[in-house]
This record gives C-alpha cells, sequence and structure tokens, in this order.
C-alpha cells in the first residue's frame, strides 16, 4: 500500500488544519507507505508573493514535522523539486477532456461568477493532481467530501491512458479511509462555518503559534448557547456551536461525541470551555515549542525536504520514462 497526499504551503496555520488534516497524516505513517508532498506548484493557481509563498514553504514544512510527521517513517518533500509532477501533468493533459474539467465543482466554485479572469492553471489544477498520485503508483489517496470528485477524476484519466495507449501503466488510487477521522472545525464565532484563516475575526481560530493565553481567551469568548450540555448527541442538532466545541475536545483527547458528552452532560460552557481549553494547550504548547526550534534551523528543513525530493525522484523516474515511451516521445 503506498498513500501519496499534498497540502498546499498557504501561511496562518489553525487548529482546524492540525485536526482536519495534519494529525491524520500523522497517523498515516504508522499504516502504509507515505509519501506527502507542499504542493507549492498548485499555489501558482492564483496571484502569489514570490516571498510569501518560500516563506510559506519552509513554516508549512516545519509545522508538519512539528506535529509529527517523521522524515525517517514518510517521504516529505517540495512538489517542485521533483519536475516529473509538472512533466507528467503535461503529457495527461492529452488525455484529460474539457468536459470532465468543466464538471469540476471546486473550479466553478473558485472561479466564481467570473471564471474566464481565473488562470488556466486554476481550471487543469486536477490534472496537476492527477499527475500527483499517478506518478508514484499510488494505491491510495486519503480524501475528504470535497476532493472525491478529483480523485475519480484521476481514476479517469488513468484508466483512458492505459486504454488509449494499450499499456498497464498507471494504478488506480482508491480513496484511503485509514489515519482515523479528520474533524471537521468549525469557526469559533460562527459554527456553521469552518474555521478559516480569510475570516476577518482572529477570535474565530486558534492559530497553531497563539500563545496560551490567547488560546485560554479565544475559548472563553467562543460563541455558545445557553443551554447546559445533553448526554444524547441527538440533541446537539440545532446547536452548532456546541457540536463543534464537543467535536474539538473529543478530536483532542481521541474520545467520541457519546464520551465527551457522558462526562460533561447536564453542565454548561461555564465548566466546559476551562477544560477544553486545558486540552487545546496541551496539544498545542509542545508542537509550538518544536515548530520554535525547526524555525530555528533552516538548513536543517532543507536538508530533510532535499532528501525526501530526492527519493521521491527516484521512485518518480520509471513512471515517467514508461509514459514517455508510451506516448512515443522516447
Amino acid at each position: 500500500m503506498r498513500v501519496v497526499s499534498g497540502i498546499q504551503p498557504t501561511g496562518g496555520l489553525h487548529l482546524g488544519n492540525l485536526l482536519g488534516a495534519i494529525l491524520r497524516w500523522v497517523r498515516m505513517q504508522d499504516e502504509a507507505e507515505c509519501l506527502f508532498f507542499l504542493a507549492d506548484m498548485h499555489a501558482l493557481t492564483i496571484a502569489v508573493d514570490p516571498a510569501e509563498l518560500r516563506a510559506n514553504i519552509r513554516e508549512m514544512a516545519a509545522a508538519l514535522i512539528a506535529s509529527g510527521i517523521d522524515p525517517a517513517k514518510a517521504t516529505l518533500f517540495r512538489q517542485s523539486a521533483v519536475p516529473a509532477h509538472a512533466e507528467l501533468a503535461w503529457i495527461l493533459q492529452g488525455t484529460a477532456r474539457i468536459g470532465w474539467l468543466e464538471r469540476m465543482t471546486q473550479f466553478k466554485e473558485k472561479g466564481g461568477k467570473h471564471k474566464e479572469r481565473s488562470s488556466v492553471g486554476l481550471f487543469t489544477y486536477p490534472v496537476l493532481q492527477a499527475a500527483d498520485v499517478l506518478l508514484y503508483q499510488a494505491t491510495h489517496v486519503p480524501v475528504g467530501e470535497d476532493q472525491k470528485q478529483h480523485l475519480e477524476l484521476a481514476r479517469d484519466i488513468a484508466l483512458k491512458f492505459n486504454n488509449d495507449f494499450d499499456v498497464e501503466l498507471f494504478a488506480l488510487p482508491e480513496p484511503f479511509i485509514g489515519g482515523g477521522t479528520a474533524a471537521r472545525v468549525m469557526s469559533l464565532r460562527d459554527g456553521k462555518a469552518k474555521m478559516s484563516k480569510s475570516d476577518p475575526s482572529e477570535m474565530s481560530r486558534i492559530h497553531l503559534t497563539d500563545s496560551d493565553e490567547d488560546i485560554a481567551q479565544k475559548i472563553r469568548k467562543a460563541r455558545t448557547d445557553p443551554e447546559p450540555l445533553p448526554e444524547d448527541p441527538a440533541l446537539l442538532d440545532g446547536r452548532p456551536e456546541a457540536r463543534n466545541l464537543v467535536g474539538i475536545y473529543a478530536a483532542l483527547t481521541g474520545e467520541s461525541i457519546e464520551q465527551v458528552l457522558a462526562r460533561f452532560a447536564g453542565q454548561g460552557f461555564g465548566t466546559f470551555k476551562p477544560a477544553l481549553a486545558d486540552a487545546v494547550i496541551a496539544m498545542l504548547s509542545p508542537l509550538r515549542r518544536r515548530l520554535d526550534e525547526l524555525r530555528a534551523d533552516p538548513a536543517e528543513l532543507e536538508r530533510i525536504l532535499e532528501s525526501g525530493a530526492e527519493r521521491a525522484r527516484t521512485l518518480a523516474a520509471p513512471t515517467l520514462a514508461n509514459a514517455y515511451r508510451a506516448v512515443g516521445l522516447a
């Protein structure tokens, strides 16, 4: 089993990123051979500040390692350090069909009402995503609800390429359900909106770099309702803020929603919020210290990323060579 997944190097990592994706990666590396990459080429599909992108790449690498990604277990690398990603993506552009890409719901959402102003890269980036996983003969790809369509596209491209050129080159990757459950973390100010760095309110999110005092304050001021916590999880329906805070606590402690409610049933948020703040601080304090250590040694970060890229280039080479041969370029 080989798992491949990428994450865009965006700044301002928060608790939602940690519980929603990063910690799932940490658990995956003990379940399968894993390749994790910083999707810096995908970051170019929208306007980008070069200096900011460079800084974000280092910050994301540091955050992943601080969170528990072990370069001795998983292959961690920068996407752009493996040119085969771009080369295979161009070859696959000849296989993918415009109609397939026009059906991608994420392009419709990101392009908005003025899709003609979007970059070509924003339209075709699902083909690069397909290349990202097909390049390594990935057997499994971890996907959330918003990425299932892109995995289906990767499978369609792989199948059509194999059929068009009468080869059995690309494996058809399956969704990976390992790594435990990813928590869907919502805003601390609005339980119906995802926690996001684009939210204008700093009080809506907890950054991985927030101090213990800031964390406690943000939890204390998080929006809730006046009702006590119920014993039955079904009674959280219609209480999005309460459900969000209970879900965060469960994700941090590894408990189920039922277990959390069994402990706090009948109690108000005056009791629950301090316990939640303690759990968040217990998770983030050691992570923050490790992050500071890694930031202080950028040369070590670069060494880790280059070592991962070297391994990734070695793994990618046979597939790319066979793709060149299949289409007549070699």
